[in-house]
């Protein structure tokens, strides 16, 4: 990885504002900063699964299975085409088509609804003909928080467990006990605690934060399949990353943990600038090709 890279990135973000901005604001900056368009040979289509607006995104080779992608932004801000790069990305590696899920977001539909919308989603996929070996979720953030929570809810619902999941930068505690919330906050050029707790109180509403489906952290993490988490060292949600593979290998979940020195938040958004987010979705889609259609 170049240090250069790393250095430019990290002064691009701290100069992008921190997250005071108005809501609106906040939502339009971060589709600016995900908008992307999708690769000339992927076609992408508008359709609803369970009722969820979504994208279904389809590279040339689609042999694998498909991926349901739950986009980042503190379950406040972001949208299916702001997922759209990132389950781009991880299709074409895996060979799979994606699915990018428009979730409802908070203030304006608080905890449980993005939770719902994902296991609605989900059960969508199985309903369409989809089996659960050929299905794998991936996230990123909050996204990948909701992943894990949609798969603890589907596992409460009685439905099959899909092949894999991929977790990108996982906020999974929003009790907000992590002690890199706090110790990471200098090296971090995204959030501070501040953020992290502002985001937290609007999704959360009244709600108790310790709840498994809000901090699936805390959740029975027992049946889930095959996880990977992928984490970088300047965050300060690293210690939600490590914990979140530690209550799950305790839980006989077969867990696979990738720690990048030095890099930022969701690092794999700087596919094609930083060298190691392309090795790092490189490892991301072998995963979920290895695991899908088994």
């Amino acid at each position: 990885m170049s240090h250069d890279q790393l250095v430019a990135i990290d002064q691009e973000l701290r100069s992008g504002g921190g997250g005071q901005a108005a809501l609106a604001d906040q939502r339009a900056g971060y589709e600016q900063f995900c908008a992307r368009p999708a690769e000339p040979d992927v076609t992408v289509t508008d359709v609803l699964l369970g009722g969820v607006p979504a994208l279904r995104v389809e590279p040339p080779t689609t042999t694998a299975g498909t991926l349901l992608h739950l986009h980042g932004g503190g379950y406040v801000i972001g949208s299916a085409r702001s997922g759209l790069a990132l389950a781009g990305a991880l299709a074409r590696r895996a060979g799979a088509s994606a699915h990018s899920l428009g979730y409802r977001l908070a203030p304006e539909h608080p905890f449980p609804a993005a939770v719902h919308d994902g296991l609605a989603a989900y059960r969508a996929l199985l309903d369409a003909g989809w089996t659960a070996d050929r299905i794998a979720l991936t996230g990123d953030s909050a996204g990948a928080g909701l992943a894990i929570a949609t798969l603890v809810a589907a596992r409460d619902a009685g439905l099959p467990q899909p092949a894999a999941v991929v977790a990108m930068s996982p906020w999974v505690d929003l009790t907000l006990t992590g002690d890199t919330l706090r110790t990471h906050e200098a090296m971090d050029a995204i959030f501070d605690a501040a953020d992290i707790a502002g985001y937290a109180a609007l999704y959360l509403g009244d709600a108790d934060p310790a709840h498994p489906a809000a901090s699936p952290l805390l959740a029975d993490l027992r049946g889930l399949p095959p996880l990977l988490v992928q984490v970088g060292t300047n965050e300060v949600l690293l210690d939600d990353a490590t914990r979140l593979v530690a209550r799950a290998a305790a839980a006989h979940v077969d867990v696979t943990l990738e720690v990048v020195a030095g890099a930022p938040h969701v690092f794999q958004n700087f596919a094609g600038r930083l060298d190691e987010a392309d090795r790092a979705l490189d490892r991301a889609g072998r995963f979920l090709a290895d695991h899908l259609g088994r």
